[in-house]
């Protein structure tokens, strides 16, 4: 430097040199403060603000499932994950009197490891390292986190999360459905039934707060806050009576360990408003744990799997050829044993017998194929089709729970000349448990279809209740009709094939069925019974439909199906405190001279 000031010159001037390069680096500096204060003063006041904001998610818990009487069947209850940050723990120190008594992850995880019960040695690995964040433990109940806390180790972090529990086990399980995720993704979700149907209405929506922090991570008390509420779920309140479906699972366990039938379906519903009471299938999952059941068993077989109804389908023919007015209770059939029809189609009865002298009753008390055939000749394939179609056959019925069928029932101009005469006695098309059920609730309710449903309505957090949106109800047979299909299904449990459907004090309308169904091979070499009745006839109340399949000690639904219908009947008409009947039915003749 002091070799550079003799070229300067005069020492005035090199004072004015000087002078200039402090000007310049003051304006420099001046323009800097007007271009930061003034120009991208909000902007640069907004970027620091943005690294001292911290946005939380305020997560709300699922809400509830409940029963028709508000017993819980799924609920969500508080949990912790723990973890680790590896590099504070190396750190911590636990000082007594003065003395260090343990220190670092090795005997963090002497401590940790019998209160989480974890092995010591796995603990251990998963404390020692550089990471900030590792669990160490999944889904602690409060209990166990409180403990943890309490030993006050540097490092140790709680996550607060929820686990969804099922206090009745499998009861329900079916309906219910169960949780589960992908591992790619936090959190769980619906899979089946109604956790998955109704998903939206139980998760609610997130919100969110934020905060202005400082330097050390501390709330700045009047800085920043936003928050953004959290709207919790609506609780979901099953038609499901807890009781009457814990009930009716007993009796179709205990029934296939009877019968040794592979699976079977019950289904109890309220005659007056179409709600499902109970929707049993066998081999049930329990929600806990759907991964001990086999995949074919996780969900409702009573709404997805389907079979060929049989004779207890031969309601829809009467009912039809009632309401059509080609025929009458009394009208006079003549029922062979082997029937031909005029297009060469040859049909036969159960069981060998001379020509029957039946009324239209007699042929349904006595389950008659070919007096079905002839009765339901006179009406036209379109009409067919369209009294199977009105009482809700190939089409789902709407009941709230995913994987519903529709059944099979195919357009009656696709009918070969075979199938428009086997859709009169329950053959050739296929329907669902549920869908059997509701054709005799439509009986039982006068004529009128009420859409049936599992999910009665949805409760928010203010207790606010909102009915489950319906169809509209639809008429499908006339009151008298109906009146006069019920007395004819009275007749079946009292002198036809469902005798053993009887319940001591009430009156009973049913039907029993025996079908043919396809096995293994694809062959007619399994069996459906089953029977679907009413009670108390003379006021109905409840509708019950069971269907057992491929039972070995019978084949019969009479035998099989409609005892295993009057104990499940019984258990629910006490439950439901439904009083005797009191009157007495007036039947019509069976037979004719």
């Amino acid at each position: 430097m002091a070799s550079l000031l003799p070229k300067l010159g005069h020492p005035a001037r090199r004072q004015r040199i000087v002078t200039i390069l402090i000007i310049a680096f003051l304006a420099v500096v001046a323009g800097r403060l007007v271009l930061i204060q003034g120009v991208r003063s909000a902007e640069l006041s907004a970027e620091a603000l943005s690294q001292r904001l911290t946005t939380a998610t305020i997560d709300v818990p699922r809400a509830d499932i409940v029963d028709r009487n508000g017993v819980i069947l799924a609920t969500s209850v508080e949990r912790f994950n723990i973890a680790v940050n590896q590099r504070k723990i190396a750190d911590w120190k636990r000082v007594d009197a003065g003395v260090v008594v343990a220190k670092g992850p090795l005997d963090a995880a002497k401590i940790l490891a019998p209160i989480l019960g974890i092995k010591e040695s796995e603990l251990a690995a998963d404390l020692v390292g550089d990471r900030s964040f590792v669990y160490i433990a999944k889904d602690v109940t409060p209990e166990t986190w409180a403990l943890v806390r309490a030993e006050r180790i540097f490092g140790i972090e709680p996550e607060s999360t929820s686990e969804r529990i099922y206090p009745n086990g499998d009861i329900a399980g079916n309906v219910l459905g169960f949780m589960g995720g992908r591992s790619d993704e936090t959190g769980s979700y619906g899979l089946a039934g109604v956790e998955l149907g109704f998903e939206d209405e139980l998760t609610g929506t997130s919100g969110s707060i934020t905060y202005e922090r400082g330097g050390g991570g501390t709330i700045i008390p009047t800085g920043v806050r936003e928050e953004t509420p959290a709207v919790p779920g609506e609780t979901v309140v099953l038609t499901i009576d807890r009781d009457i479906q814990w009930y009716a699972q007993q009796q179709v366990a205990e029934e296939l360990k009877r019968s040794g039938a592979s699976r079977a379906t019950v289904v109890v519903s309220d005659a007056q408003n179409g709600e499902i009471l109970a929707l049993v299938d066998s081999h049930a999952v329990d929600p806990n744990d759907p991964s001990a059941t086999a995949v074919t068993d996780r969900g409702s077989r009573a709404v997805s799997s389907v079979f060929e109804p049989g004779s207890t389908a031969k309601v829809i023919t009467m009912a039809a050829a009632l309401e059509e007015g080609v025929v009458t209770p009394l009208s006079h059939i003549k029922a062979p044993y082997a029937y031909t029809t005029s297009n060469n189609q040859t049909f036969h009865d159960s069981h060998q017998h001379q020509v029957l002298k039946l009324t239209t009753a007699g042929v349904l008390a006595e389950s008659s194929n070919t007096g079905t055939v002839r009765i339901g000749e006179q009406m036209s394939s379109e009409t067919r089709y369209k009294y199977l179609a009105a009482f809700g056959l190939g089409q789902p019925t709407g009941v709230g729970l995913p994987g519903e069928s529709g059944g099979i029932l195919a357009p009656y101009e696709q009918w070969d000349g075979r199938q428009k005469y086997a859709v009169l006695f329950g053959q050739a098309l296929s329907v669902t448990a549920l869908q059997t059920n509701q054709v005799y609730s439509i009986i039982a309710n006068g004529g009128v279809l009420k859409e049936p449903t599992v999910v009665k309505g949805f409760r928010a957090p203010d207790g606010t209740f909102t009915p489950r949106a319906l169809a509209e109800d639809r008429r499908v047979i006339s009151e008298k009709t109906s009146a006069q299909v019920m007395t004819m299904l009275e007749s079946v449990t009292r002198d036809g094939t469902g005798v053993l459907a009887q319940i001591d004090g009430y009156r009973v309308a049913g039907k029993t069925g025996t079908a043919q169904a396809s096995g293994p091979t694809g062959r007619l070499t399994s069996i459906v019974a089953s029977f679907a009745g009413i009670a108390p006839a003379d006021d109905p109340r409840i509708v019950v439909s069971v269907i057992v399949f491929d039972p070995k000690s019978s084949i019969w639904g009479g035998e099989i199906a409609a005892p295993l219908f009057k104990r499940v009947s019984t258990f629910a008409l006490q439950q439901l405190r439904i009083p005797p009947s009191n009157s007495t039915p007036k039947l019509f003749p069976l037979t004719w001279d």
